[in-house]
């Protein structure tokens, strides 16, 4: 059992809590607890001793978060059973222990059988959660269950996790409260089932209220991160950062592996995994060093390993020894145990010292299990919880770099997936375990970008995962400390090396878009990734394209995890576009989805870029100066508009100050809303609203409107000639200028603004010249093609060309596949 005294804020209930049940939405018996906490969500409990649990866990620290005036429900006696019925759900219970004969509820809308729950079935239609790590991953692996399900409902088991007690301190004279992390009782079940049908996004937001809402990150988390397990010297590292700024690579975080601290240890000390102590050898003045890095604006987070204590060598040993009641002398090892009051203040001070030099965060490394002294507190989720919470002291901005360790998880961003296998296979599950993790509401993963470790050198495929972590929630590059095994673009050839830049100067322009989704998700509980489904749940095409995802609220992202076919020069990707218009949002390029279930087809593209798509009304914001390491509101601003309906975006920003207790509504912010009216080809950019110290006074404006043809511009409503067309993006830039911030600017299109004429001869031509096949056969499937379009594709298929070996036979050559698919998605594409 351990003791916390609530007057350090690291030991204060998560922000918001209300573990306790409004008695309103509460049926009880003598062994046996019901609570209908919305109309789909019932938490169920047993209890042979007759108590029942109101006190937060490690899980859930919420359980009144919906006035129940708002809860429509009837509770009735029928046949001896209770009934609860909710205009979503139909429960009954023999009111005995727990038991699949006991105990259903029925998710109305649902299929009967599929959408009923008896209790203890198996979850076998579970959309799936996530993980605690890929460590050692080469491709798939097993995944933990969500609260969003095929057949309607799911089930989040509780009765295990611990509980956080408040209690009178024992001292008559204190009045302060004291907070205890203490096991369950046994004989008792927690459950809470969640009946959302196919209303996916709902159940997760009401996830979020049962268990609290996902922190606010700080700006710099959303840029590039730098990070490599390597034994770098202070000089190395910054010599590193200062050729990334003269390439124009910007890195917004520095991640410095477990090198950082002393690892050649004696023997009698054990490993030198854990460590406290800078090694001077590598970094003779750390504060110094630290400094730099800040200069040169990056922020910081250093590896710890915590599991083996504090031992003698360290230099913080003796005041740890000091305060944990250990002779200096004897060289005593301090036991890690994170149940241990006086050990765990111990600990955080020496952190302190640590980030007074200039450490922003903690990477928490902790990859021993899940065994501490007390039943059933998991050493990790102690971590997080505690490391979150003390890392928010003297109102700084709260973060941790962790692993997953389970449901909750979120509270404690973000999250470190593991070292994974350099390989195509772990690549390909990448983006479906990044998206899953939304069905459980862990939305910040980190992946080891590129690969960490084994595996083989693929340039190509270096690329395709650079272009993942564009399109992902965190992008840290990271890798091994073998030589061979850098991430740096210069270390590869062209044109991976251009295409590894580009993706970085990418998620770098995007901070804007990713920013105000941040602010989405803790707000409104909104995911960044959300699987296809969740827009489309009664689409079965959505459910066949799990590593396609919506990216904010924009765009559509369909990451490439195959290697490129030799005969096209291109590498595909399934694609599901839903019912409407959309654009690619690289090239402009107009895709119509007329039919209700969708269009699918393969997308193919070369080494350059991915699949990402735009629809019709969509706007982007994007930072101009996207080679520097600025986290700065940007004086300058491009906007990416993609005409063919009506679209709005409303971009947010902030002073870059956490509010104090994660208040996050007290916070200085400012919001730009950006419109675009189809009817009139009208832009507006409204003035900033909110607090007026938050965005620049004046901002340089660019509008570049995808997909289009050129038409003549007004700007707030006088001609200009200031604009650019770019015919291989199908792109027309205006270039606005420098306006205050605090008034109204309109970019419009007085003779309407028409959409581009597709490309398809130029296109069809550009895959005929790439594909590596005899020119008389390329020659002859691009003239059919053009001059007779779609209708040539049957005929594309018997082309063949005949040629002799220099043995006199005879060689029969014909259109692979992969270009006659290259093809039909150009032809197909309106």
């Amino acid at each position: 059992m351990s003791t916390f005294h609530n007057d350090n804020p690291r030991y204060s209930f998560p922000h918001g809590a209300h573990p306790k049940m409004d008695d309103a939405c509460v049926i009880v018996g003598d062994h046996w607890r019901i609570g209908v906490l919305t109309e789909s969500l019932i938490r169920l409990e047993w209890s042979e001793d007759g108590a029942f649990e109101d006190h937060c866990s490690q899980t859930v620290i919420n359980r009144n978060f919906l006035s129940q005036d708002s809860v429509e429900r009837r509770v009735y006696d029928q046949d001896g059973l209770l009934v609860i019925d909710t205009p979503y759900l139909h429960l009954s219970y023999d009111r005995r222990p727990f038991s699949k004969e006991g105990l259903q509820i029925q998710v109305k809308g649902m299929d009967g059988f599929n959408g009923t729950w008896h209790y203890g079935a198996s979850q076998h239609a579970n959309l799936k959660g996530t993980a605690r790590t890929l460590d050692g991953a080469d491709g798939a692996i097993g995944l933990g269950d969500g609260v969003i399900s095929h057949d309607g409902w799911a089930v989040l088991d509780d009765s295990s996790s611990n509980v956080l007690v408040a209690e009178e301190d024992g001292d008559a004279a204190a009045s302060s409260p004291r907070l205890r992390v203490a096991p369950r009782s046994s004989g008792r079940q927690d459950l809470y089932f969640f009946g959302y049908g196919h209303r996916y996004r709902q159940a997760v937001q009401d996830f979020y209220g049962l268990t609290g809402p996902t922190p606010l990150l700080p700006r710099f988390a959303l840029g590039n991160w730098w990070s490599r397990y390597y034994k770098y010297t202070a000089d190395e590292y910054l010599a590193l950062m200062d050729r990334f700024a003269a390439e124009g690579i910007p890195f917004t975080t520095a991640v410095i592996d477990m090198d950082w601290h002393i690892t050649e240890v004696d023997a009698s000390y054990g490993s030198g995994w854990t460590g406290y102590t800078w090694n001077e050898d590598l970094f003779p003045d750390p504060e110094r060093f630290l400094h730099e890095l800040h200069r040169k604006g990056l922020r910081t987070t250093l590896n710890v390993h915590p599991r083996d204590g504090v031992r003698a060598f360290e230099k913080p040993y003796v005041r740890m020894a000091e305060t944990m009641g250990v002779d200096p002398a004897t060289g005593e090892a301090i036991e890690f145990d994170v149940t241990n009051p006086k050990f765990v203040d111990a600990y955080f001070d020496m952190h302190h010292n640590l980030e007074d030099e200039g450490v922003d965060f903690w990477w928490i490394d902790w990859q021993q299990g899940g065994v501490t002294k007390q039943v059933g507190l998991d050493p990790l989720w102690m971590l997080n919880h505690l490391h979150y919470l003390d890392s928010a002291r003297d109102g700084r901005w709260p973060l941790t770099f962790s692993r997953y360790a389970g449901p909750g998880s979120h509270r404690y961003p973000i999250g470190f997936s593991g070292d994974t296998v350099v390989s195509w296979e772990s690549l390909r599950f990448q983006p479906y375990f990044t998206a899953t993790a939304s069905n459980i509401g862990y939305g910040w993963w980190s992946h080891d970008i590129g690969g960490h470790m084994s595996g083989i050198r693929d340039e190509e495929l270096e690329a395709r995962w650079y272009q993942l972590g564009v399109f992902s929630p965190i992008n840290r590059l990271h890798s091994s400390a073998s030589p061979f095994n850098g991430k740096e673009p210069w270390n590869f050839h062209e044109p991976v090396k251009s295409a590894m830049v580009d993706a970085l100067r990418l998620r770098q322009a995007l901070m804007p878009y990713m920013y105000t989704m941040n602010w989405r998700n803790a707000v409104e509980g909104r995911e960044l990734i959300e699987p296809m489904y969740w827009q489309y749940p009664e689409q079965g095409e959505a459910y066949g394209v799990p590593n396609e995802y919506f990216f904010g609220s924009e765009l559509i992202a369909v990451p490439i995890t195959e290697a490129m076919d030799k005969a096209s020069m291109r590498a595909k990707a399934k694609v599901w576009l839903p019912q409407g218009e959309w654009f690619d949002f690289f090239s402009g390029r107009r895709y119509r989805s007329d039919v209700a279930s969708g269009m699918n087809f393969y997308a193919w593209r070369g080494i350059g870029i991915m699949p990402v798509f735009a629809k019709a009304g969509g706007i982007v914001p994007l930072q101009s100066d996207n080679m520097t390491n600025s986290t700065e509101n940007p004086e300058a601003l491009e906007i990416l508009v993609f005409p063919g309906a009506d679209g709005k975006f409303s971009l947010r920003e902030d002073d870059g100050r956490y509010a104090p207790d994660g208040g996050i509504e007290r916070m200085r912010v400012s919001d730009t809303v950006m419109s675009f009216d189809n009817a009139s080809s009208t832009l507006t950019i409204a003035a900033a609203a909110g607090d007026a110290r938050v965005t620049p006074e004046r901002r340089t404006w660019t509008v570049t409107f995808r997909g289009v043809a050129m038409s003549e511009v007004q700007i707030d409503g006088e001609y200009s000639s200031d604009t650019s067309y770019d015919k291989e993006s199908l792109s027309l830039t205006v270039h606005v200028g420098c306006k205050a911030t605090d008034k109204d600017v309109t970019v419009s299109f007085p003779h309407g603004l028409e959409l581009a004429a597709d490309p398809v001869s130029d296109d069809v031509f550009a895959i005929c010249n790439d594909a590596q096949i005899a020119y008389p056969l390329k020659e002859a499937a691009n003239a059919a093609l053009q001059e007779h379009g779609t209708r040539a594709l049957p005929s594309l298929k018997t082309l063949s060309y005949e040629s002799k070996d220099q043995n006199g036979g005879i060689h029969r050559e014909e259109l692979s596949p992969s270009v006659l698919s290259a093809v039909e998605e150009v032809l197909f594409r309106c």
